[in-house]
């Protein structure tokens, strides 16, 4: 009985934290921290909340669960060397795709000012933590200690991550939610084969700051007809072959002709 409720009280958190990451974008994180953001110290709290109640989550499941680490993967790995050097394999992957990416987009690279990397590194370390926790760790962990294929269950993890990160959503484009589900499949492979969530979480680091380093945001790409630099405003101009005079003619009455 008491095991049963331990197993329930897991799923609850499991909930919230999938909640949590579907809701980023009131939080302006993962995806939504980019440079529109206001600033100042209320967003910065707003952000940080996210990162901790998502960190929080995570320790709440590890601390509950009887087998967090065989199970839930929530470790770096069996082999360390074999880890960190898969990690900076998929990194140097996902780094190569996310400025070929940014280039073809905007046909140049947009390098963000200096003073949005802090943000910008944060961003990229919290929410791959989270991220590989929560899907390529606790919900692939689940789905595998429940009998599923392993390719069922890295496949469906990856799609539910797409869709949780609404990069799917209208006026998102194509291309991340393609990154996106190539680093869930990717990071389920290498999850599965090393025993722990450290390279997905390396790869996936590298590569989400390589998007806001080669694009300027952290994945809350615009729309190109959003982006483009609006045109100068004109003066309404008669139709060709009209010409409009302001001054009344001696008759009283404005002329057009």
């Amino acid at each position: 009985m008491e095991r049963q409720l331990e197993s329930l009280v897991v799923l609850a958190f499991v909930g919230l934290l999938l909640l949590l990451r579907f809701d980023a974008q009131r939080f302006g994180a993962a995806e939504y921290d980019d440079e529109e953001a206001p600033g100042g110290w209320r967003t910065w709290l707003r952000r940080l909340s996210w990162y901790v109640s998502g960190i929080v989550l995570i320790a709440l499941i590890y601390r509950l669960h009887d087998r967090p680490l065989s199970v839930l993967r929530l470790q770096m790995g069996d082999d360390r060397f074999e880890t960190i050097l898969a990690g900076l394999a998929i990194g140097a992957v996902g780094t190569v795709l996310a400025f070929a990416y940014g280039y073809w987009r905007h046909g140049e690279l947009r390098l963000p000012p200096g003073r949005r990397y802090p943000a910008g590194l944060l961003n990229s370390v919290g929410t791959a933590f989270i991220d590989e926790s929560a899907f390529r760790g606790i919900l692939l962990g689940l789905m595998l200690a429940a009998d599923w294929p392993a390719e069922l269950a890295i496949g469906s993890q990856a799609v539910l991550y797409g869709l949780v990160t609404r990069l799917g959503g209208r006026g998102r484009p194509l291309g991340m939610l393609g990154l996106s589900l190539l680093i869930g499949l990717i990071g389920g492979w290498v999850t599965v084969q090393t025993g722990g969530i450290g390279a997905a979480f390396l790869g996936h680091a590298l590569t989400r700051f390589a998007v806001f380093t080669a694009t300027g945001h952290a994945g809350q790409l615009r729309q190109p007809t959003e982006e483009e630099e609006p045109d100068e405003e004109v003066d309404e101009i008669a139709p060709d072959g009209w010409e409009v005079i302001s001054d009344r003619d001696p008759g009283g009455g404005s002329a057009v002709r």
